[in-house]
């Protein structure tokens, strides 16, 4: 019933969908209109469309950027430290005008920019060669390595339609078609875009960076892999080269090298996620302004936005100080004996947990009381997730729903009752959250035979700091000196714990040639999403050092 009035409903009033293509059809036709009558120009002409636009950008333009020379000079020359920074506010707030002021102009361009795309882009289709008059802006791309499409023969210069694109020869064959026009317009106005694999997302993105590219602002082109990134600019590149345009990407070279800020510096800049989001934090730990690489922010789009924003956005982006060589370190060689001992007997006590939810799942006990299946696999996992012949009953049918079903009743009320599965164990695995936490039973069992029976046990430190404060016995002195020896204490014992926890995450969580590999005896990430190495990270917080050493 419900369905029938919304389809009825859908057939008076239309789809979302359905309004907003009716919305951007005025505009398609617009673009294909000069499309029409772009074809009679020459080459040269066609190209010269940019220079065009840039023209009309900077008239557009050029009253508010007087006034924001003008301020910054006023800014400049004032001495008051007060009016000096009311000028500096009057400045921000211009140039957030300013950038209204420029979309106005790019949305008047738009169709006809938009249709220089798709004149270029069907001229190289429909043509082997484009022969222009060369400028130096074609003398420089045709001496640069790997621009083997461009060749200069006296005065001309003489663009091919064939390069090549991620190590394969590829020939140009693409035009765009109204709904990729439309959707290049969705993207111009910050919207989300959804197009399936095929539909032509890297001819679309072509139409919004080169009107957006116009301000020379700057375009970022965001991928989720290096490969996609030099890819795209490898294949649409020599598109926006034709027409005046510089682009560039920025994985092909090291971190703050001055080619990955020339990289920064092109009309149109491809690259990941993460080398845009760890360039950004490097130039926010800059000196001086001029060691940064990046530039003001002006319009990006965002490839797969799903995986880049929701997906990798769950693994934070961190730069890490200097590694340390020292105690640290050694730490986690000395512990590693303790660690594998109490792995050790961690894995008996799941393997006995898991014989016995073999056992009662046979005999149809599928609760998850104590002494029923559920509990027991609801403690084998807590205790080895990844322990191989768990994972392989998990697999049988019925078995994982009934370990769902446990995990589910006990983890309500915020885990009120979890206390009652964790008892038996040594330390507890959260897999789902990736954290690993030493037990009190684990702690008793690591303290065995070391000469302090509290080696890993830690201090109630407020307890004891009051039952110090109170001892009548110690004068005012000793008071301090045993409070110092008591921090000192918790501290060791602090980091203690939190090396014995990050060894235990890193024998259980991580395994080898999947999280991780070890190539010349470093530890290398693999990132999880791409399959990929990731050179030069590191995992934070002593994860890495705890890999290192086992």
């Amino acid at each position: 019933m419900f369905k029938s009035i919304t389809d009825s409903l859908k057939k008076v009033f239309g789809t979302k969908q359905e309004k907003d293509i009716n919305l951007y059809m005025p505009l398609v036709e617009e673009v294909n209109a000069f499309f029409g009558q772009l074809e009679g120009l020459t080459n040269d002409e066609l190209r010269g469309k940019t220079k065009e636009f840039r023209a009309r950008i900077a008239e557009h333009l050029a009253g508010i950027d007087k006034d924001i020379e003008d301020i910054h000079k006023e800014a400049n020359d004032e001495e008051d430290l007060h009016q000096k920074e009311e000028l500096f506010r009057e400045m921000d707030k211009l140039r957030e005008e300013r950038d209204n002021h420029l979309e106005e102009i790019l949305k008047e361009i738009l169709p006809e920019a938009f249709a220089v795309v798709k004149e270029t882009a069907r001229r190289f289709q429909e043509n082997p060669v484009l022969e222009v008059t060369a400028t130096d802006h074609d003398r420089n791309l045709a001496a640069t390595p790997g621009k083997s499409y461009i060749g200069i023969e006296g005065g001309k210069a003489l663009w091919k339609n064939q390069w090549v694109a991620a190590g394969g020869d590829i020939t140009w064959d693409m035009v765009h078609y109204d709904v990729q026009l439309i959707g290049g317009m969705v993207l111009h106005d910050g919207k989300v875009a959804e197009m399936a694999t095929g539909e032509g997302k890297t001819l679309v993105a072509t139409l919004p960076a080169y009107l957006n590219g116009l301000s020379g602002q700057g375009v970022h082109i965001v991928t989720v892999n290096d490969y996609l990134a030099r890819r795209d600019q490898e294949w649409v590149g020599p598109i926006f080269e034709f027409l005046f345009l510089t682009v560039d990407c920025i994985d092909k070279y090291k971190p703050h090298s001055k080619e990955r800020k020339l990289a920064y510096d092109c009309d149109i800049t491809y690259g990941t996620n993460n080398e845009f989001g760890f360039d950004y934090l490097r130039d926010n730990m800059v000196r001086s302004t001029d060691e940064r690489v990046q530039r003001k922010h002006h319009y990006a789009m965002v490839d797969e936005v799903d995986s880049v924003l929701i997906d990798d956005a769950r693994t934070p982006l961190i730069i890490s100080g200097p590694v340390s060589q020292g105690s640290e370190d050694q730490e986690y060689i000395e512990l590693r004996p303790d660690v594998e001992k109490l792995i050790n007997v961690q894995r008996k006590l799941a393997t006995e947990y898991l014989a016995e939810a073999r056992r009662l799942f046979k005999e149809g006990q599928t609760g998850y009381q104590e002494g029923e299946a559920g509990m027991s696999l609801l403690r084998a996992y807590r205790s080895l997730p990844k322990y191989r012949p768990l994972i392989k009953f998990l697999s049988e049918e019925g078995v994982k729903v009934e370990l769902q079903k446990a995990e589910n009743f006990y983890m309500q009320e915020q885990n009120k009752n979890m206390h009652l599965v964790d008892e038996p164990l040594y330390f507890i695995i959260d897999e789902k959250n990736r954290s690993v936490e030493l037990t009190e039973r684990g702690a008793e069992y690591l303290s065995q035979g070391q000469e302090d029976e509290n080696f890993f046990v830690m201090p109630d430190i407020a307890t004891e700091m009051v039952e110090i404060q109170n001892n009548p016995n110690l004068t005012e002195a000793e008071k301090e000196e045993t409070k110092v020896k008591l921090s000192q204490d918790f501290s060791i014992k602090s980091k203690r714990l939190h090396s014995i926890n990050q060894l235990l995450k890193a024998y259980t969580l991580f395994e080898k040639d999947q999280e991780y590999v070890v190539i010349e005896g470093q530890v290398k990430i693999v990132d999880e999403q791409t399959g990929r190495m990731m050179e030069g990270r590191r995992y934070s917080d002593g994860l890495h050092q705890a890999l290192e050493a086992k």
